[in-house]
């Protein structure tokens, strides 16, 4: 079945706007990440897929090279803008405040928009660009000032990187994502965002090794529920308020992932998912304290 867009709630973000809690990701769609003809109409097609299946909320990159094949899909599909909400991140050669501006620029026109719903630093880089993370991100958060940037956020920021952008700047991003799932729930981070207000969203919910998905505890719960493992996770993320960002270029597995507003995890059920967490050594993705990608 195909879930209608109503079925998502929208999470409250503390400038006043909100983010649908659920959203399709387009991390390595591609073969590559060349901002190529060919790589757009490979982007374009499964978004399209995702945006049948009920997507709304959009997610790319900079340094995913799916902007183009984005945008196409979006102005190919026929939904009104507003109805829509996309995301784009700053690229990691993008730091410095000049680029900051002049890339955000290159993106809009990739995707071929008029305005972003949200923007995110993609990783606070504090071994390069002199530590300076606190100059890109008071840059970012300006490009709300000109109307084409609705929300300003950051990603994979530790806690001490939050607090030392708001203590600087006295800015607060609305959300900050970052890797969790069953393995590695990054407790800290999220005791920082929530002393912050600030939303936390998640990438790979499933794992980017995608591991979760075969643990026996969780295959209980789906069998008890008559779900696959991986709407199990996904609506453990929606019960702690994640707001996720799924990413299947099935458009089955799409509309599973989107299927999942109609069951609740008992107490006991969250529970045990909570207990699955390896802690630091859950941790796939790269460390945001010395990554220099």
């Amino acid at each position: 079945m195909t879930c209608a867009q109503q079925d998502v709630p929208l999470i409250p973000l503390r400038d006043g706007t909100a983010i649908p809690q659920l959203g399709y990701g387009t991390l390595d769609l591609q073969p590559d990440r060349e901002h190529s003809d060919a790589n757009a109409e490979i982007t374009a097609s499964v978004v399209a897929e995702a945006l049948r299946a009920g997507y709304r909320h959009l997610d790319s990159a900079q340094s995913y090279g799916t902007e183009r094949g984005v945008g196409r899909a979006i102005a190919e599909s026929g939904i009104a803008r507003d109805e829509l909400y996309v995301t784009s991140k700053l690229a990691n050669p993008h730091h410095r405040p000049d680029d900051v501006r002049r890339s955000f620029d290159q993106t809009l026109e990739r995707l071929g928009l008029d305005h972003l719903d949200l923007f995110l630093i993609h990783w606070p880089l504090p071994t390069l660009y002199d530590g300076d993370f606190v100059s890109t991100w008071r840059a970012v958060a300006a490009l709300v000032d000109d109307g084409r940037l609705r929300s300003a956020g950051v990603s994979n920021f530790l806690p001490e990187h939050l607090d030392r952008i708001v203590e600087e700047t006295g800015l607060v991003p609305v959300v900050d994502q970052v890797e969790s799932h069953p393995y590695f729930q990054n407790h800290e981070t999220r005791e920082a965002c929530e002393r912050l207000g600030i939303v936390v969203e998640t990438h790979a919910p499933l794992g980017h090794n995608r591991e979760p998905l075969s643990d026996p505890e969780i295959a209980r719960i789906a069998a008890e529920h008559g779900r696959t493992p991986a709407q199990v996770i996904v609506r453990w993320h929606v019960q702690l308020g994640d707001v996720s960002i799924p990413k299947s270029a099935s458009p089955e597995r799409m509309r599973e992932n989107l299927d999942v507003f109609d069951f609740t995890l008992s107490a006991q059920e969250m529970e045990t998912i909570a207990a699955l967490d390896r802690g630091a050594d859950g941790r796939v993705g790269p460390h945001p304290a010395t990554y220099e990608g």
